[in-house]
């Protein structure tokens, strides 16, 4: 049977679904939780348009660039609350983040 390239219908309810998702992963950066050994971690990406200030890695202590996409972590599980979780967040290399932690 040949394939047909029209685009399927889909129900009434499902497009509200999918662009309540799609908003909370743009207005987030894909925000996601990591667990590693050290605890429960935020971490969210940043694209090279949305890298505007230069950071310094704590993996290796180098400059993240402006313009260079990478890491911002905090933890998810901390002991003083979500505001000084949030005021300790970090910007990491994205190969620092992956090996270290």
């Amino acid at each position: 049977m040949p394939r047909s390239n029209r685009p399927r219908r889909r129900g009434a309810g499902d497009d509200d679904d999918d662009t309540e998702l799609d908003l909370s992963r743009i207005l987030t950066g894909g925000r996601r939780i990591e667990h590693r050994r050290s605890g429960s971690w935020n971490v969210q990406s940043v694209s090279p348009a949305q890298a505007v200030k230069e950071y310094v890695c704590p993996g290796c202590s180098l400059p993240v660039l402006a313009g260079t996409a990478h890491i911002v972590a905090w933890r998810a599980d901390g002991l003083m609350g979500e505001a000084s979780d949030l005021a300790g967040r970090r910007h990491w290399h994205s190969h620092c983040w992956k090996i270290g932690n």
